[in-house]
């Protein structure tokens, strides 16, 4: 989800352009080398010290930077990573994937699943573990994936959702052959709804009120359920720490705490130099210098399904202008971006070729590559024609405005700044003038929200291997999460008719087909990914760098 926009629970927006500019593990690439050292495929790699549960040792406590956000309920518009991560700590796991995307379902919450497509029409059946009980008492039953269900599908406009993609096409929740089994009836096929149900909602959290306010600034562990529930949640310090509970039913939990100390991310390597957290994000290489080689830890790295993109407001009176934006993209050299957040790491990657869908899945087309070209002579001959004539100081000028494009950039990081600068001198013989205007972090919400920018850099997680079902939150005229505001009805058409695609493969085809169309709006152009990497204490099981993988709150931990 992006920041106070309307972007699904597994569509996060990364906001530190240098998030992902970090060394990956050498040697584990998907795919072998390009003709030009490049390899063909991101990372797939993963590396994350996995363990059997029976491997990690019983006590102990993780320590790892991270507060909660103000919106702490995940499926709410304005939702974050952060929330993601901390309510999976006291709140159901009940749907998982492998690093690469394969859908793992947990028997502590569903016992069985059950998918057919009878007519045309999906259905699937979900029955729950008899012995799956929020934290108040209340059985978990088919009417958490009711009140889920409703809070979510788009039918009451008054619950804040994230996104009703999925949950506004099935038809109806219903009891099966007893309260432990909701029988899910789809209009069309889904291929992708594991993605709607990986947690759910206490009914009590499922009313308005509650669902767009009671989880803000607070937590209800009363209303969760797992391995873990809250023991200290300080809104003072932002500190938070999680301990065993004692109504989990399944596996205990192996740590005796898990505590998120709230720190500024600039301050989480020094905690970590100091052995006051066990786990840091190495963010660019003077982080991953700093925490390199220290004594008892470990680098972790692998693939990641991060992506970053250069977003063009169309609703700017310059950007308004299709030939402006072909220009600009005809302008903008990716390799030398990209060559840019990964100076001084040992890490190379394909340029992305798609919004939704990275290069080490099954039915990837490089859609980028195949309609947007790299040609900064071309972009001359495309002003030329738009009727913008070189001024006497190299700058383009019609009916006597100069072509002056915004750079919007937050903050005042090394690597911003020069990727900003790098901008400015690529469009520059084009003759198009970039101006960088300068923020602050905390400002990233209302930059994107009430497009006060005409180029903005930032990045989205992908939380799932679902990416085909998030093409309309990029590409749509009438989504808020579009924030470039581009696009069309005739677009909005094709790109929706891809949803009730039942094959994961035909969806892709037909999304990679509608993705070409998008893309020649020259309003979205995807730059770089980059890997995971993170410094980590030596014998903590299970985390690090998985990609698509969550490993279950139970199996983190200290290995025996």
């Amino acid at each position: 989800m992006r920041a106070r926009l309307v972007l699904p629970v597994a569509l996060v927006v990364a906001i530190s352009v240098a998030a992902t500019a970090c060394q990956s593990a050498t040697g584990k690439d998907a795919a072998g080398p390009d003709k030009d050292g490049a390899p063909k495929a991101a990372s797939a790699a993963v590396d994350y010290n996995p363990q059997p549960y029976d491997k990690v040792k019983d006590g102990g406590t993780y320590t790892t930077v991270g507060t909660f956000d103000d919106q702490g309920n995940p499926f709410n518009v304005n939702g974050t990573l952060t929330a993601s991560r901390v309510w999976g700590w006291y709140n159901a796991d009940a749907i998982t994937y492998s690093p690469t995307g394969e859908v793992r379902y947990n028997p502590d919450y569903y016992s069985d699943v059950k998918v057919t497509v009878e007519g045309g029409n999906q259905k699937v059946i979900l029955t729950i573990n008899p012995k799956a009980t929020f934290n108040d008492g209340t059985p978990i039953d088919w009417t958490a994936i009711h009140a889920t269900w409703k809070a979510n599908n788009g039918s009451d406009k008054d619950f804040a959702a994230s996104s009703t993609d999925g949950y506004d096409r099935i038809t109806s929740v219903e009891q099966g052959e007893n309260a432990k089994q909701a029988v899910l009836h789809f209009k069309g096929a889904n291929a992708s709804w594991p993605a709607l149900f990986t947690t759910f909602l206490h009914p009590k959290a499922a009313t308005v009120d509650n669902f767009n306010k009671a989880y803000v600034k607070q937590a209800h562990p009363e209303w969760g359920a797992g391995p873990y529930t809250v023991g200290t949640w300080d809104t003072h310090s932002g500190n938070i720490t999680f301990v065993r509970n004692p109504k989990w039913w399944g596996k205990k939990g192996k740590l005796d705490k898990r505590v998120y100390v709230n720190l500024e991310s600039t301050a989480a390597v020094n905690a970590f130099k100091n052995g006051q957290v066990d786990y840091t994000s190495a963010v660019d290489a003077e982080s991953l210098k700093q925490i390199k080689g220290l004594k008892g830890t470990e680098i972790r790295s692998g693939g990641s399904p991060f992506e970053y993109s250069l977003n063009f407001n169309t609703k700017s009176p310059v950007l308004s202008e299709q030939a402006v934006r072909k220009a600009i993209v005809e302008s903008v050299d990716r390799p030398q971006i990209a060559k840019i957040q990964f100076q001084g790491l040992d890490y190379q990657e394909p340029l992305p070729g798609s919004a939704v869908l990275y290069s080490f899945q099954k039915g990837y087309e490089d859609n980028v590559s195949a309609v947007l070209k790299y040609a900064p002579d071309e972009a001359k001959k495309t002003l030329d024609a738009a009727g913008w004539r070189p001024g006497a100081d190299g700058i383009r000028v019609k009916n006597g405005k100069k072509l002056e494009v915004g750079y919007t950039l937050l903050g005042d990081d090394p690597l911003g700044k020069a990727t900003a600068g790098a901008f400015a001198a690529m469009l520059k013989p084009a003759g198009i003038h970039l101006v960088v205007k300068k923020g602050d972090d905390a400002d990233f919400a209302k930059t994107i929200n009430e497009r006060r920018f005409d180029l903005f850099l930032s990045g989205n997680r992908s939380m799932d291997p679902f990416g085909a079902r998030y093409l309309c939150d990029f590409y749509c005229s009438d989504r808020d999460s579009n924030i470039t505001g581009s696009g069309t009805p005739a677009l909005d058409e094709e790109i929706r008719a891809t949803t009730g695609i039942a094959g994961l493969g035909e969806q892709a085809a037909a999304v990679n087909k509608v993705e070409k169309k998008a893309l020649r709006q020259y309003a979205f152009l995807p730059l770089f990914s980059g890997p995971s990497t993170y410094g980590v204490k030596k014998g903590l099981a299970n985390v690090g760098a998985t990609i698509f993988h969550t490993p279950l709150p139970e199996t983190v931990g200290w290995e025996k």
